[in-house]
């Protein structure tokens, strides 16, 4: 955008797309501010919509470039290009053990082996297969209080796999969410002993993670690809 819209406009684009996450930018005097908005409120963090919006800023807006940096709610946050690559410098958000509400066990419709929580509830469960396998109650996970419930296990092929459910968003089930491998990359990061970590998320969609720890730092690394180019039309 050359400025930014009315908020209720904003949102009102998002609601219409029906995506996950909706990324608007702003060019400022140092980078582009970003902000993102669900189906249903706007969001102080996101990854994928992040990931889209270096692939645009490269691709369309200044080609010559490998890096980006966003001014967000949740601080400076960059994207570069690595050949087809792209990767995600995000802040680390360590989930802490917590006592689960037991809602969320009810929500989920299986009793999980150990709950820890930062920005969401992260929920651990033997295997892989488990967290295929959960059908949750969206109703219910929509009355836990954080932003959503990341389910996780050790994987079979990757080092860990996952799934993300914020209806309270309106998201009951995110395809890829960046934001939740701020949390899941440092847990994992000391569960296995090493800094980098190969991760697959078991949405319908699926999609593929290479995660860094960086210090206080998480980089998240994948790719995009182009799916549409067109205009909005807004009546004012």
């Amino acid at each position: 955008l050359q400025e930014w819209l009315d908020d209720s406009i904003m949102q009102a684009i998002a609601t219409e797309n029906n995506l996950s996450e909706t990324a608007f930018l702003v060019k400022e005097k140092s980078g582009y501010r970003i902000r993102w908005f669900t189906p249903v409120r706007e969001v102080d963090l996101c990854g994928h919509a992040t990931l889209a919006s270096g692939y645009v800023f490269f691709k369309y807006i200044n080609p010559d470039s490998n890096r980006v940096e966003f001014n967000s709610k949740s601080g400076l946050l960059s994207v570069t290009r690595d050949k087809e690559y792209l990767s995600l410098d995000f802040p680390a958000q360590p989930p802490n053990p917590c006592t689960a509400p037991k809602i969320l066990s009810e929500g989920l419709m299986k009793d999980p082996v150990e709950v820890l929580c930062s920005e969401d509830f992260l929920v651990v469960y033997p295997s892989e297969k488990d967290i295929i396998d959960l059908q949750p109650d969206f109703t219910k996970l929509n009355e836990l209080g954080l932003r959503g419930v990341i389910v996780t296990a050790k994987g079979d092929e990757a080092d860990f796999v996952s799934r993300f459910f914020a209806p309270i968003y309106g998201i009951n089930e995110d395809p890829v969410t960046g934001s939740a491998h701020c949390e899941l990359t440092p847990f994992w990061s000391e569960r296995l002993g090493k800094n980098e970590l190969h991760a697959l998320q078991l949405s319908k969609r699926g999609g593929e993670l290479f995660c860094k720890m960086e210090d206080d730092r998480v980089i998240i690394s994948g790719q995009a690809v182009e799916y549409m180019r067109g205009s909005i039309a807004i009546k004012i």
